[in-house]
């Protein structure tokens, strides 16, 4: 449905592609087949680029996240650095009750899922924010997820002080387990390094996963 929403989205904010105003404002969950391929044919149209809705849910470090989630089933989360969806799209389709923010410092990211939301995705909220000098108030969200995010932060411990502060009860990380060719990786955020970042944050316990040449950690707060 998040391809839907999407091109509904732009559709409203910009006018193109020009839909019919029920299928503008009928609910997702009542599109019915030929109203899927009346807005995937107006979506590719207009040169929309429908491949970001391509399927991401199977890569275990996603499907670990989700596992951890539904574990714990959050009444509210604050992604952090959603960039292209990988971990909130498979979120907002296995928690489509959940309340999610998703915070990026990329204009066109957050437009992009600012689409997304005003197409029909009521549960999401877009906003830019980064996440070292947010001013969300303490306790804003159940679970914090940063997802594949803190080995792009500079200031990578006030970036895990704010996440403590915001979260009620877990922060969920992964990060890179090795070294790679991405020079946009600025860290190497290891077991030990992650232990003393939260600690000193404030998280009270910490659990550690190898999935797929990553780290997956849940702090509790």
């Amino acid at each position: 449905m998040l391809k839907f929403a999407y091109i509904r989205g732009v559709s409203k904010r910009t006018g193109s592609p020009l839909l019919d105003e029920a299928l503008l404002t009928k609910p997702l969950c009542e599109l019915t087949e030929s109203d899927k391929s009346i807005l995937e044919n107006a979506g590719r149209e207009a040169g929309l680029k429908l491949y970001r809705f391509k399927n991401m849910g199977e890569l275990p470090r996603v499907q670990k996240a989700i596992g951890f989630l539904k574990g714990v089933w959050p009444e509210s989360v604050l992604d952090v650095g959603s960039g292209r969806g990988v971990f909130l799209f498979p979120f907002l389709t296995e928690f489509p009750c959940v309340p999610v923010t998703s915070a990026d410092i990329l204009d066109y990211r957050v437009e992009f899922l600012k689409d997304i939301a005003l197409g029909g995705i009521k549960t999401l909220t877009a906003v830019r924010e980064n996440i070292c000098s947010c001013a969300f108030q303490d306790k804003s969200f159940d679970v914090v997820t940063m997802l594949e995010v803190l080995e792009h932060i500079p200031e990578v411990e006030k970036a895990v002080f704010n996440a403590v502060r915001l979260a009620k009860r877990y922060v969920a990380v992964s990060v890179p387990s090795k070294e790679d060719d991405n020079p946009e990786h600025i860290h190497l955020l290891t077991k030990d390094t992650l232990t003393d970042l939260f600690t000193r944050a404030g998280a009270k316990s910490l659990h550690f996963d190898g999935v797929n040449g990553h780290l997956f950690m849940t702090a509790r707060v």
